[in-house]
């Protein structure tokens, strides 16, 4: 399982990266694509809307499940992978390349709360 050691992650397996504008991207990590399989549809949230951390703002099915996707932080949706939504296939073969949407966030102090890599690989039973 890959767990990039530079990005930050979820327990509910969102990883999360800070980009240098100042905006998060965040997508779900390879332990969770893998668990759900082939994803068939992705349904991204809109741009401009808030989200408080936890919340459920985009939605993933695959051809056994369908599965939320959670905000990290609280924040506003920036932009959304659109890319994503027309080809939900390309998270199955590069996670970590093919993220969902970016949130700006006004509490960057939050990403701190967040698991590391080592943390993570942990949490899903690899170390």
């Amino acid at each position: 399982m890959n767990v990039p050691a530079d990005l930050k992650y979820t327990a509910s397996h969102e990883w999360i990266r800070a980009e240098a504008d100042g905006t998060l991207t965040i997508g779900i990590t390879d332990h969770a694509q893998e668990a759900l399989g082939d994803l068939v549809f992705v349904e991204l949230p809109a741009v401009g809307r808030k989200v408080d951390a936890g919340e459920a703002c985009a939605v993933v099915e695959s051809v056994k499940a369908a599965s939320d996707v959670y905000a990290p932080v609280a924040g506003q949706v920036v932009a959304g992978n659109n890319e994503v939504v027309d080809a939900p296939e390309k998270v199955n073969a590069a996670g970590y390349a093919n993220w969902f949407y970016r949130l700006k966030t006004g509490n960057m102090a939050d990403i701190a709360q967040l698991l590391d890599g080592t943390a993570y690989a942990a949490s899903v039973g690899q170390s």
